[in-house]
């Protein structure tokens, strides 16, 4: 009985604690507030990061829009959150052999609360390779016009 009245609070830290599908209007305006756009001559559109649809358009062949997302690579590595950001680099996930360039655990990059993840993109963007790391990247937004990400959403 005295773990009753404990039961909204935990479902509340529970709840906070899982990921979540952005629209992809709600994500354009949480990008935009974020800094990204023009971040090292990328678009939101393309994060080409904003104007253009950059990071939209990455978030969504990644991830689909979805924080909770969890990809296991055939070397091992995973790939977390809305961006697919890759445990060999980027984030430490115990077991698998990483650099850990963000500094950050791998789960913390599952939450609804993506200022981690946008974080860690911004550091990952200034890598070499930039966006091109990533075959979602390459295949469906390097190149293109990625204003459709963008249209519409008031910004």
């Amino acid at each position: 009985m005295k773990v009753l009245p404990l039961l909204p609070l935990i479902a509340c830290i529970l709840a906070r604690a899982r990921g979540k599908i952005f629209s992809r209007c709600e994500l354009v305006l949480r990008l935009e507030h974020s800094g990204l756009e023009g971040f090292q001559g990328y678009s939101l559109a393309d994060c080409e990061w904003h104007t253009s649809g950059g990071g939209i358009c990455l978030a969504y062949f990644a991830s689909d829009f979805d924080t909770a997302k969890v990809t296991h690579n055939s070397d091992g590595s995973s790939e977390y959150g809305i961006f697919q950001i890759n445990s060999r680099l980027w984030c430490s996930d115990r077991h698998s052999t990483t650099k850990d360039l963000c500094d950050i655990s791998c789960r913390d990059l599952l939450t609804d609360d993506i200022a981690d993840d946008i974080d860690c993109i911004k550091k990952a963007v200034l890598d070499s390779e930039g966006l091109d790391a990533w075959m979602g990247w390459r295949d469906h937004c390097r190149g293109r016009n990625l204003n459709y990400w963008i249209n519409g959403c008031n910004v």
